[in-house]
């Protein structure tokens, strides 16, 4: 009864201390961040460290409550080090996760932000167009291809690896390069700015390959593997079908028609041109612009 009591107490003396707007906010973003790291573990391979550490710690509280002190000696000395072992441990995990952190676009929440949307405009509308159809060009050749889209996070490491080019694209270069006896054609094409900057590049391999569909090959795994590092979007050719997929965000979109390519390289590279051919298709259609249409 008495320990009731006191847990009563307890609540009750939290209650009284507890400041209404900042505690609350305190215990919400606590939470989220709980959960966050939560998500981030459970997908990895650290969801089985993190099942590792919780053993250990049971582990710890039989010991103690066995007054098995040899184990409780053990645990403590591998405890003090904890920290520094789960930051060498989840050193990948942790990696990732300040790299998306750091690609976080504020500027969208400045005033200007609409300033570097009409810059990306301007950068990308002509560059799209060509991209597509140099793509098409070597789809319908079964011309294998690799060209990476540099956007937020800086590729440098990457391009460090190749030959720097710097020149304007055009289907003729981007043809030239990707020809197989080219002594550039072994390896990816980074675009940065709206430009054909390096060729000839290595791409890092991606985290779980043994989850990866094993009729995919060398081009479709690199493109996996820049895409989990990056914010960068890549297109791939196949040399064996002619097929051209789409790496973001460590996901594979393949078998792309031209038209769905240009849709979504707009609306990674250009949204606010994405967005209004959107709106425009809704007009279109609601005046009647479709009537009679067939594919």
């Amino acid at each position: 009864m008495q320990t009731l009591l006191n847990i009563w107490d307890s609540i009750v003396g939290v209650a009284r201390d507890f400041r209404f707007p900042l505690d609350l906010l305190d215990i919400l973003l606590a939470a989220y961040l709980v959960y966050k790291g939560i998500m981030i573990v459970r997908e990895t391979r650290a969801g089985q460290l993190v099942k590792g550490i919780i053993i250990m710690v049971a582990c710890y509280l039989v010991a103690q409550l066995l007054e098995l002190n040899t184990i409780t000696w053990l645990l403590n000395k591998v405890f003090e080090l904890g920290v520094i072992a789960i930051i060498v441990v989840f050193q990948p995990e942790l990696r990732r996760t300040l790299e998306k952190m750091g690609r976080t676009k504020v500027s969208a929440l400045t005033p200007w932000s609409h300033g570097d949307e009409s810059a990306n405009s301007a950068i990308w509308s002509q560059p799209i167009e060509i991209l597509c159809e140099a793509v098409q060009r070597l789809s319908m050749s079964a011309t294998g291809a690799l060209i990476v889209i540099e956007r937020q996070t800086k590729l440098g490491e990457q391009i460090a690896t190749g030959v720097v080019v710097d020149a304007v694209p055009s289907v003729e270069l981007i043809g030239n390069i990707f020809f197989k006896n080219s002594p550039l054609h072994d390896g990816a094409v980074i675009m940065r700015d709206g430009k054909i900057h390096a060729a000839a590049c290595f791409l890092p391999k991606p985290d779980k390959e043994e989850g990866i569909d094993k009729n995919l090959g060398s081009r479709h795994r690199a493109s996996l593997g820049i895409s989990e590092v990056s914010d960068s979007v890549t297109i791939v050719v196949s040399e064996e079908t002619g097929g051209i997929s789409f790496a973001v965000n460590g996901r594979l979109i393949r078998n792309l028609s031209i038209d769905k390519l240009r849709q979504t390289l707009q609306f990674y590279l250009i949204p606010e041109t994405a967005e209004e051919n959107k709106e425009k298709g809704k007009k279109e259609k609601k005046a009647g612009f479709w009537k009679g249409w067939k594919k």
